[in-house]
């Protein structure tokens, strides 16, 4: 049987048991998080052996040794729920990329950046609704305008493809509408867009859709969907 390393406590001198360093590592996300589960009874015999080498004349309070056990078991559940827990999310992730698998190909309405490809993009240009005219803003992802487009009112969904030599054909771009009344700007809003979807994939653990130009957006920034 293999030995185990003990230390006799001193007179006056506060009890150390192994799972002081147990604790000590787990606190600090050491070797020990990982082991605990499986060390259970490698700590029984250590406490055991910390019992049989105690000083007589001054013997461990027995509490000291349930607060050691409660210590320990608490750890080694926590260590198990944690598991548990990582494995249900996992699960219902998976679960959730299969539920919007079949949304590739289709089109789906987000705020965000997407690259022109070939077809024209279907853009929600909606005014305010006092407003006497209104521009589609075309911005780069940084912000910089890169095209502006007269809006017919009342509004509504209208299509898009970039100006001849325009960069804004070259770079994934975001869409927004500037109201005006009176020729004074009532202020700007984001405009949606149909983009096509390309892929589905898990980010950050949930799932989430691919739009052209690598844009990625969680799926529960998807307003509609519509067949491509």
């Amino acid at each position: 049987m293999e030995a185990i390393q003990t230390q006799t406590t001193a007179p006056g001198t506060a009890a150390t048991g192994p799972s002081a360093a147990t604790r000590t590592d787990a606190a600090a996300g050491g070797p020990g998080t990982e082991a605990i589960s499986s060390d259970f009874e490698t700590f029984l015999k250590m406490l055991t052996v910390q019992m049989e080498n105690q000083d007589p004349l001054n013997p461990v309070d027995s509490s000291d040794y349930a607060v050691q056990l409660a210590t320990f078991s608490g750890v080694e559940q926590q260590v198990q729920t944690n598991d548990l827990l990582k494995a249900m999310t996992d699960r219902l992730g998976v679960s959730g990329l299969n539920q919007i698998a079949g949304w590739v190909g289709q089109k789906a309405r987000v705020t965000a950046p997407v690259q022109h490809e070939a077809e024209p993009l279907t853009v929600v240009a909606d005014p305010v609704t006092y407003a006497d005219s209104a521009d589609l803003v075309v911005r780069s992802a940084d912000g910089t305008e890169l095209e502006r487009h007269p809006v017919q009112l009342p509004g509504g969904e209208t299509a898009w493809e970039p100006l001849p030599g325009s960069p804004a054909g070259l770079q994934p771009v975001t869409f927004h509408v500037e109201s005006y009344s009176g020729g004074d700007s009532l202020g700007t809003a984001p405009a949606p867009v149909y983009a096509p979807i390309r892929e589905v994939r898990m980010q950050e653990g949930l799932p989430a859709i691919v739009l052209p130009g690598g844009t990625t957006v969680a799926s529960t920034g998807v307003t509609a969907l519509r067949q491509g």
